[in-house]
């Protein structure tokens, strides 16, 4: 039989009915039995006509003995062979023996296919939620950083006021104060040699050129002999 999709398959199928008019059974065709099989081939290529090989083979069998069933049941009906049609069944559904390898090969090769589609869609589940956490996280962090230095910015300069009042009222002190802070921030950084008496009067002072990788200056005081 040929599928809608210009397919063929071959199929085996049964037809269970009862007698429901005797009379008409009886006297209105020559042969119900004959007439109820070639009717019945006829709904099932129907049926089998308007739909797709792959729903012959896998999840619309159901379907089309329904409606070879419904189909079948208004022929003999019109043909008024007495005949009440209980199911139809289909037993064998299968592509022609010549071609079955090869739609083999076919529907393998569609399996394939659904199931790289199903895996790229568990990546793609699984990577758009991470992707979207990072980007919360890393949000958060700059919001927060952002915050921090707002108000680390605001207490500097809240800072810098008060000491600026200080200073308008004791310049003297406020300039020592700050004077006495800058150098206990700047001296622990420094390395010192201490030379008493007349040993300092023969040393030169030099600042060292900075070194490759060295990520801040630093000022070092060494001694160079005349």
């Amino acid at each position: 039989m040929l599928t809608g999709d210009e397919n063929i398959i071959a199929l085996e199928f049964i037809v269970q009915y009862r007698i429901k008019e005797p009379m008409q059974y009886l006297f209105q065709v020559r042969n119900p039995d004959d007439t109820l099989k070639a009717a019945s081939e006829a709904a099932i290529r129907e049926v089998i006509g308007k739909n797709r090989i792959d729903e012959a083979l896998t999840t619309g069998k159901a379907k089309m003995q329904e409606d070879t069933h419904v189909l079948l049941q208004d022929i003999v009906d019109s043909y008024k062979v007495g005949i009440q049609v209980v199911a139809v069944q289909l037993q064998d559904v299968n592509p022609p023996a010549q071609v079955i390898a090869a739609f083999k090969d076919v529907a393998s090769a569609r399996e394939d296919k659904e199931k790289l589609i199903n895996q790229a869609h568990g990546y793609q589940s699984d990577l758009i939620p991470k992707a979207k956490g990072e980007a919360a996280k890393d949000i958060n962090q700059a919001q927060g950083y952002a915050q921090a230095r707002i108000s680390r910015a605001a207490g500097e300069a809240e800072r810098f006021l008060k000491t600026l009042a200080e200073y308008r009222n004791a310049k003297d002190v406020i300039r020592k104060r700050i004077y006495i802070e800058t150098m206990e921030q700047i001296l622990p950084e420094a390395d010192l040699i201490i030379m008493e008496g007349k040993a300092g009067q023969n040393t030169l002072p030099f600042l060292p050129i900075r070194r490759e990788g060295q990520e801040k200056k630093e000022a070092v005081q060494g001694t160079v002999e005349r």
